[in-house]
């Protein structure tokens, strides 16, 4: 293994160390003094017409600067309607697009959406004025099923249908389960569940010489910046969004919120900083949740158990209204990974998008590809059970051959290289397969009940493929490294810098990685789709190659040399015939004492030419106390496909922080509303998070097949330990409870519910 930094080299996170000292600098720890706070009123009700709305007693509290509603923003000029992607229905039309606005006119669809907003001095200022807000609401009956009809939310959407999509050859797959030897049915509910980044969401505006900036701890600054600058009537270049130290993203805070546009307005109008943090209730009442879906999977299987069919009929929750991305997530991310690791011939989805008067859903952590291969492993264990074949043999027979690769799927991906049984054999191994058995029998002479999981997923790596970076040279001897994506916690300004002095031979901690600035960096594709280290690596060695190849005539007439024999190696200019040897920081001092500014900055863009595709098997083995029905997860291995590592270490992290949260999902969390549309767990003393005593240790391994899509070889790696984690806890407490006669389990394996299933059975 070469290791070098950037190439397979583990090593200490440099920002670990602000971090653990209380040293970053949060959103909420960089307001301006002299901000005003912003408290949002916020529905208590799901379903009303707003009927009346007096802020009058508000407005002249102590304390309070401005009462602003969405009229006052109307008189304003401000766009109030939020933009959301939508999709292609199966008839050509398009998913309906009722207007979101930032604040509530005339109607609220969820408990918490805003109605109005106070700015003042203090926090408690005002709080205070918030409560002395007068409002009339003329309760309407909500609807909170995930089914097609029930009271009407928008005129846009019949029936609350926000769309009705589908791909793939249905008639093929009909045909298929027409022949078909065997046939598998399964109902497979996806849980909604509460994002809970560590920092909560929060922003802070100010206007200063007819510029805008805000603060926002987001996961990308442009995105956000053109919306603000449609919204507000500015032009772009009047409008500056900065991301600061970040804590904690997992694709809920890559959107846009109302919150962000009524305060950048709010600090416009009224000339002064304007800042808003969310507490804890608060965030659980208006973050984009995760999942909240159900399908029904179908599997066709020839009389030699290959796949011949595959089919999947979904219902999608989006909430009271369209998040930024929320149409594309059980749709087109979902068939993404639709098919797996397997050879399937034939396959088709269907899904429904629905509205609710809840809070809106969107992408968390795998945004649908957890969710499809959730499905998939969950169904193809309960055919393996019903065929009476092995569940890991079942896998083996229908995996894609390395053979196939490229391999189109049947929804149109194309995956560029994998070799399944190979990752497979190595995951049984340090699983310890083999002693499984020794343990379940140690745990029933205990009266405990063991079971083992497996899951084998698929990843497709999404968002934008381009990504840019720019080199800088500064005259103290530091470099400054600008990337257009934004960590949340992930480590980049470590892995950057390595990156980056591995490829040149700078020395690491001269390295400054800049990001999150709008006015400091031109462009860039934020952080999601486990897209950062690969599109960011790449674009960086494209800088660093047009940066060589800037220096080479320069570094030539210097030395005294042709410039066709000038190479670059270990860090040195070097050329046949000439003793200097410069570096990288010393071409910069002879260019500046040159007055050669122009090379003192580089920057190149780099697009990925396909998507890459990190694979994986996840093994849980648990055990269940069926007196109580308490479930541990006692070992946990996974064994990834993740092509070429640039920072083991960070890696392993990311797959221990993605198995946690599919735990979480799997285990305990779960978002319950009452009848009315009241959240029962919107704080933590109701909705369960989970602990440290909760998580296996979990060993990680790897076996590398370089994807061919990036120079480096890579595989994104962010979101993997949730893509397979869930399914394969889900498999493990269904092994357990199987033989007690358990036919069916679905997530969150809570105590009470597992021993539900149990006294059912018996």
């Amino acid at each position: 293994m070469d290791t070098k930094f950037g190439k397979s080299q583990t090593g200490v996170r440099f920002e670990d160390l602000r971090f653990l000292t209380g040293q970053g600098r949060y959103v909420d720890d960089i307001a301006p003094a002299s901000a005003l706070h912003a408290v949002f009123l916020r529905s208590p009700v799901a379903h009303a017409e707003i009927r009346a709305l007096d802020v009058g007693r508000a407005a002249v509290a102590p304390g309070v600067v401005a009462v602003l509603t969405a009229a006052d923003l109307a008189a304003a000029g401000v766009d109030l309607s939020m933009r959301a992607s939508v999709v292609t229905n199966r008839d050509g039309s398009t998913g309906a697009a009722p207007a979101r606005p930032v604040l509530a006119r005339d109607r609220v669809r969820f408990v918490g959406e805003a109605m109005a907003v106070v700015i003042a001095e203090t926090p408690l200022a005002a709080k205070d004025a918030a409560e002395e807000i007068e409002f009339d609401l003329h309760d309407l009956d909500p609807h909170l099923a995930l089914t097609v009809g029930g009271p009407q939310i928008h005129a846009e959407a019949p029936l609350n249908l926000a769309y009705d999509w589908a791909m793939g050859d249905e008639a093929a797959v009909h045909e298929a389960f027409r022949s078909a030897a065997h046939t598998v049915r399964l109902e497979v509910p996806d849980n909604r569940v509460i994002v809970n980044a560590m920092e909560p969401r929060g922003a802070w505006a100010e206007w200063s010489d007819g510029r805008l900036h805000l603060c926002v701890n987001g996961q990308g600054v442009w995105g956000q910046k053109a919306k603000l600058a449609a919204m507000l009537g500015l032009p772009e270049d009047a409008v500056r969004v900065t991301n600061p130290d970040v804590g904690g993203g997992f694709g809920m805070k890559a959107m846009s919120y109302p919150e962000y546009y009524v305060i950048a307005h709010a600090a416009r109008a009224l000339g002064r900083p304007v800042r808003w943090m969310s507490d804890r209730t608060e965030a659980m009442l208006t973050d984009n949740a995760g999942r909240d879906l159900v399908s029904v999977v179908e599997i066709a299987f020839d009389a030699g158990h290959r796949i011949t069919g595959y089919r999947v009929e979904t219902i999608s929750n989006l909430g009271a209204y369209n998040s930024e991305f929320a149409q594309l997530i059980q749709s087109e991310l979902f068939s993404k990974v639709l098919t797996g690791v397997y050879d399937i011939p034939a396959a088709y989805l269907a899904v429904k998008g629905v509205y609710t008067n809840t809070t809106q859903v969107d992408a968390y952590r795998g945004a649908g590809r957890p969710e499809a291969i959730y499905a998939l492993e969950r169904t193809m264990d309960l055919a393996a059970r019903e065929l009476g074949i092995d569940p890991w043999e079942l896998r083996r027979r229908n995996f894609i051959a390395p053979a196939a690769f490229p391999y189109r799927t049947a929804t149109g991906e194309t995956y560029d290289v994998g070799d399944f049984a190979r990752v497979l054999a190595r995951v049984e191994a340090v699983a310890d397969r083999a002693g499984f058995a020794a343990r379940k029998a140690e745990s029933a002479a205990r009266g405990r009940l063991r079971g083992l999981g497996l899951c084998f997923y698929i990843e497709s790596i999404l968002g934008d493929p381009t990504e840019g970076a720019e080199i800088e040279f500064c005259a103290d001897g530091t470099v400054n490294l600008y990337v257009g994506t934004q960590s949340n916690g992930q480590g980049h300004e470590t892995v950057y810098a390595r990156f980056l002095a591995d490829r040149t031979g700078l020395p690491v901690e001269a390295i400054r990685v800049i990001q999150g600035d709008s006015d400091r960096i031109a462009s860039g594709g934020g952080t999601g789709g486990s897209r950062s280290v690969t599109t960011q690596a790449s674009a960086t060695l494209a800088a660093v190659e047009v940066m060589v190849a800037a220096f080479t005539p320069f570094l030539a007439a210097e030395m005294g040399v042709d410039p066709g024999v000038l190479g670059f190696d270990e860090g040195r200019f070097r050329a046949p015939g000439s003793n200097l040897t410069p570096g990288l920081i010393e071409a910069a001092a002879m260019a500046r004492a040159a007055g050669r500014t122009d090379l003192l900055r580089h920057r190149a863009a780099y697009t990925l030419p396909g998507r890459s595709y990190p694979n994986g098997a996840h093994v849980a083995e648990v055990e269940i106390d069926p007196e109580t029905g308490e479930t541990r997860v006692l070992r946990y291995a996974v064994t990834d496909d993740f092509g070429n590592l640039v920072n083991p270490r960070l890696a392993e992290g990311q797959v221990h922080g993605g198995v946690a949260q599919g735990l979480g999902q799997a285990l305990c969390e779960r978002v319950v509303h009452d009848d009315y549309g009241q959240l029962l767990t919107a704080s933590f003393m109701d909705y369960a998070m989970p602990r440290a005593a909760d998580m296996p240790f979990v060993t990680f391994t790897t076996e590398p097949v370089p994807s061919t899509t990036n120079p480096l070889g890579m595989k994104g790696c962010g979101e993997a330990g949730t893509v397979g984690s869930m399914a394969a806890v889900g498999n493990a407490v269904l092994d357990a409870l199987w033989d007690k006669g358990v036919r069916r389990a679905d997530m969150p394996f809570t105590p009470e519910r597992v021993w539900r299933l149990l006294q059912s059975a018996a």
